[in-house]
Formats: C-alpha cells, sequence, structure tokens
C-alpha cells in the first residue's frame, strides 16, 4: 500500500511515524530530490530471522582480522549521510530532508539507532534504524569498505538476541540480505509477529552491560 501526501494530510511528526511503524506501515520517498512522503506496507515483507542470520566464511574472517571498531548511536548525522549518498552500492537514493530531519528527531529521542562501523577514526559503513518494543526496523545501511555494512548487520543482530527482541524487519529484500538470511513473509504473518514484538521490552544497550 502507498499513498502520496497530499496538502490535506495530517502533519509528518515523530509520533506519527512511531504510530504508522507500529500498523505495519513507514514512510519513503521517490528520491532525495522528492520532497514528498508516500506510505508503504509491502505484501511481501523481508525480515532477517535473529537465529537464522548466516555469515559466511569470508565474512568471519573479515570479522576477525579487519582492525574495524563498531559503536552504536555515536554520529547519527554521519550515518544517515552514508545512507543518504550514492555510490558503488546504490545509484539513487530515498533519503530526502524530511526523512532526515524526522529520524534525526527521533534519535533524539531515543528510538532511532545507528551501529557504525570505523577504520581507525573514518566511518567506513553502517546502518540506521527504529527501535519499538521487541522489533528493530532496519531502515537503511551503506558501506566504503568491503563487508563493512555485513559486519554493522552482524553486530546489530548480536545487539538484538542480547536484548530480547524477536523480529528485525528489513522492509524489503535484497540479493544481499538474501544471502545473510532474510526471508520475506506475508503481509499477514508479519503483522502477527509485529503484535507479539511490540508487547515486549526490547533493551538495545542489554550487550553493553554484559560486557
Amino acid at each position: 500500500m502507498t499513498r502520496k501526501n497530499d496538502p490535506f494530510d495530517i502533519e509528518l511528526t515523530p509520533e506519527l511515524i512511531l504510530r504508522a511503524y507500529r500498523a505495519g506501515i513507514f514512510p519513503m520517498s521517490e528520491s532525495a530530490d522528492d520532497p514528498d512522503i508516500f506510505w508503504v506496507s509491502p505484501q511481501m515483507r523481508g525480515v532477517l530471522p535473529l537465529d537464522g542470520f548466516r555469515a559466511s566464511k569470508s565474512l568471519r574472517k573479515s570479522m576477525r582480522k579487519s582492525g574495524f571498531s563498531v559503536v552504536v548511536d555515536h554520529d547519527f548525522a554521519s550515518v544517515i549521510e552514508g545512507c543518504a549518498t550514492a555510490g558503488s552500492d546504490r545509484e539513487s537514493t530515498w533519503i530526502n530532508p524530511t526523512i532526515r530531519a524526522l529520524y534525526g528527531e527521533l534519535f533524539a529521542m531515543g528510538y532511532c539507532h545507528t551501529v557504525e562501523v570505523y577504520d581507525g577514526d573514518s566511518l567506513v559503513g553502517g546502518l540506521y534504524g527504529l527501535a519499538i518494543g521487541g522489533a528493530f526496523f532496519g531502515e537503511s545501511m551503506f558501506h566504503r569498505r568491503t563487508d563493512a555494512s555485513k559486519i554493522a548487520l552482524a553486530h546489530l543482530v548480536e545487539r538484538l538476541r542480547a536484548g530480547g527482541y524477536v523480529l528485525l524487519d528489513t522492509q524489503f529484500i535484497t540479493d544481499h540480505l538474501a544471502s545473510l538470511g532474510a526471508i520475506e513473509i506475508p503481509r499477514a504473518i508479519y503483522e502477527i509477529r509485529l503484535s507479539g514484538a511490540l508487547e515486549l521490552p526490547g533493551d538495545f544497550y542489554a550487550l553493553d552491560r554484559a560486557r
């Protein structure tokens, strides 16, 4: 389901975004230059089962030997800039200024989180998404070094497992995500899983306290 904004729509706010996610709907834009937002609820929803993440032999080797460091919630602006920049992994982006502003507010409110991968002081990959209850809604990821986004996702899965999350929503499926274990499920099944996940008290920082 998609619906373009029009002058009579309710004003977009962080609270409205949260309500939409709880209902299984998320916002997108056609491009970074398009000021409009439309609402999406796919017939088939991408999810990554937290017990089904697949790290290839080469990825496991990269995680051990890359020398990268991983932190969370340190530099939202740089992460969303990376996700919103066209590069070798994408020709265009749907992240427009409205999306940047709204998710920046959600970051300040504690709902939006980042996973950031650094090579020394340089941000080389990462991702961002929303955490509500026991559900995490992945929004976008990027990389500037080989495997950096995969390492960010591997860390996110570990963090969600530690924090009692039960749903990692990827919205859609790409070959990249499918290679890591993501699958598609019908909207009706997704909504059932979402309803259960929202009742749980996910803790995004539990992994930090366990170390």
